[in-house]
């Protein structure tokens, strides 16, 4: 599993989202859209902890599963 670097720009300048359906809710898996070939991934309670990075074909694999009830 890789994780983005301490200094990393994801930390400051990626445009995190959640899905609409956490509401205000505080316990939430966050994403950032970005050009690299991974998807960058944090705790929306800990926006400062490790951000890891998944390769953005397990990470449409793991939503094709999501989206299918799987």
């Amino acid at each position: 599993m890789k994780y983005a670097d301490e200094t990393s720009p994801l930390r400051h300048s990626a445009r995190w989202r959640k899905s609409s359906y956490s509401g205000l809710q505080s316990n939430c898996v966050e994403v950032a859209h970005t050009a690299s070939d991974s998807v960058p991934i944090r705790d929306s309670k800990h926006p400062g902890g490790p951000i890891i990075l998944v390769p953005r074909p397990a990470w449409a694999v793991f939503l094709a599963h999501v989206r299918a009830g799987s």
